[in-house]
């Protein structure tokens, strides 16, 4: 694990580390952990342009005017959207490449907390993003980089038949959707190895999504502080204990005792990442488990689903 100690002693390098105007962009970024982020991005990097996507208007003239005090010399822009129609996912995106020639972040946090059934129309929404988005990615000099919030560490058995789970019982679901996340991500990160994939579990936030969900009741002294919960994604976002396989130029030094991450592989610095809530790397059991998908072909096949699925939603005039 990681202590909080040396995430904000990691976030705190991250102006001097980077150059000015690092350009990021939070999809999910209007509540919740995707706004947190955003913050302590605005709060640490100098002079930062930063994307926001969500559906609340008035949310987001307030996250601007916090952003803006925390840092004035930034740029943060507001995109609003419902990023569960691909449509609209390929749009945002068209908009981001019209004013941008690279991206240095990619933070994917949109209906984090969301497991029922509709969770997974946001696997197909980040990966759209992830894949539309990847040649400005891959142009960035100084950080190219995707954090997706989820189950990292939590995955689990897999049904085949039914990738869009659609039938997987409830207590599985996250077990499928966090493998689902997992091997997309692999699939993309074999055509980009100079841009670095990190799925996470950020552990129980109380966050206003959470609270939507209508559930029971928790012991709050057992959740992940949201300011905690925002330095954390932070740090995944800019250290170099979690680097691309190759090519990767600038990132935040480790510090002492701190070594490079293992990716999914359980190798050291794969460029794709598994990680849990306190940023620990996947326990070996699902390192293996996720090395016997692979053995059966499973990386590829969840990639010509996933493929499948862009071509067939693209003919629908009403996207997802």
């Amino acid at each position: 694990m990681v202590s909080f100690f040396q995430i904000q002693a990691s976030n705190a390098l991250i102006s001097s580390t980077f150059p000015t105007r690092l350009v990021a962009l939070f999809v999910g970024g209007t509540s919740g952990i995707g706004e947190i982020t955003l913050k302590k991005f605005a709060q640490h990097a100098h002079q930062p342009r930063a994307y926001f996507i969500g559906r609340s208007q008035d949310a987001a003239e307030r996250i601007i005017a916090e952003c803006k005090a925390l840092n004035p010399g930034g740029e943060f822009i507001f995109v609003e959207a419902n990023v569960s129609l691909i449509r609209v996912v390929d749009q945002v995106c068209e908009e981001i490449k019209a004013k941008e020639n690279v991206l240095n972040i990619l933070f994917l946090s949109q209906g984090v907390m969301s497991l029922d059934h509709r969770a997974a129309l946001n696997y197909y929404s980040r990966l759209r993003f992830t894949t539309n988005l990847l040649p400005l990615l891959r142009k960035a000099s100084t950080l190219g980089r995707v954090v997706t919030v989820g189950g990292g560490g939590k995955e689990g058995l897999l049904d085949a038949t039914d990738f869009p789970a659609l039938r997987v019982p409830f207590p599985e679901l996250r077990g499928h959707l966090s493998t689902l996340i997992t091997l997309g991500l692999e699939a993309v990160a074999k055509t980009a190895t100079d841009v670095s994939f990190i799925h996470d579990y950020p552990g129980t936030v109380n966050t206003g999504l959470y609270r939507d969900m209508d559930a029971p009741p928790f012991d709050t002294s057992l959740t992940v502080p949201i300011q905690e919960c925002g330095e954390r994604h932070l740090y995944l976002a800019t250290s170099a204990q979690f680097p691309s396989r190759e090519g990767e130029n600038a990132a935040v030094k480790l510090s002492d005792g701190v070594q490079v991450a293992a990716g999914t592989t359980g190798k050291i610095g794969t460029g794709i990442y598994s990680v849990g809530e306190t940023c620990e790397s996947a326990s070996s059991e699902v390192v293996e488990f996720l090395a016997g998908l692979r053995e059966k072909g499973m990386v590829e096949e969840v990639w010509r689903h996933t493929e499948g699925e862009f071509r067939r939603i693209a003919k629908l005039e009403g996207g997802l």
